[in-house]
């Protein structure tokens, strides 16, 4: 598996010297996931930070009562995980699963920590990637309660459309917080 997406989306954080994004790549481990196939259970911890090389993850919550949340989506060139689990090595609220065959570079959690030590650089480069999430969490929060679900769906098919080519109204209608016969409706009225 090729780490060049990798050190393309690493170059548009930071400058890095190739030496330098040698020795970051290095940390991370190649794995494949077949279609439905899990790579974080609700109740397990999470022990790694993963960059989707290709394919595409789901990341969503379960509650009580088997109804399925979708936090977000992880496609080509995204990061994913459960940040608290994976800080606090705590057991997770999250589920991650492939929606397609699907590769990922994934970094253990003490990996992450001995490259901060030998490569103080990085831990700048997973700030600047860190407030960028948390940019767009906010985002995503506002659009939540200041954005009607048809404008939600809306916003979310124009701006990711190959995620959303890729996923069903079901899955589609988690992200959203909506039921999926709403969506159905929403789809139906049009812009």
């Amino acid at each position: 598996m090729s780490y060049d997406l990798l050190k393309q989306n690493i170059k548009k954080n930071l400058n890095l010297s190739d030496a330098e994004l040698e020795a970051v790549c290095k940390d991370f481990k190649p794995q494949s996931f077949k279609k439905k196939e899990l790579l974080l259970t609700q109740g397990s911890i999470c022990k790694f930070e993963g960059f989707v090389v290709e394919g595409c993850f789901r990341i969503f919550t379960m509650d009580k009562n088997g109804n399925e949340n979708t936090l977000y989506f992880a496609a080509k060139d995204w990061w994913l995980m459960d940040i608290d689990s994976f800080m606090h090595q705590t057991a997770s609220d999250l589920n991650i699963e492939a929606l397609e065959d699907s590769k990922v570079l994934l970094i253990s959690r003490q990996d992450k920590i001995t490259l901060y030590e030998s490569l103080p650089i990085v831990e700048k480069l997973f700030r600047i990637m860190f407030q960028k999430g948390l940019v767009s969490w906010q985002r995503r929060l506002v659009r939540n309660h200041c954005f009607t679900a048809k404008e939600r769906y809306f916003h979310f098919i124009q701006t990711y459309p190959d995620i959303a080519s890729k996923l069903t109204d079901k899955q589609i209608a988690g992200y959203l917080g909506i039921r999926h016969e709403f969506l159905s409706k929403i789809k139906k009225s049009g812009k």
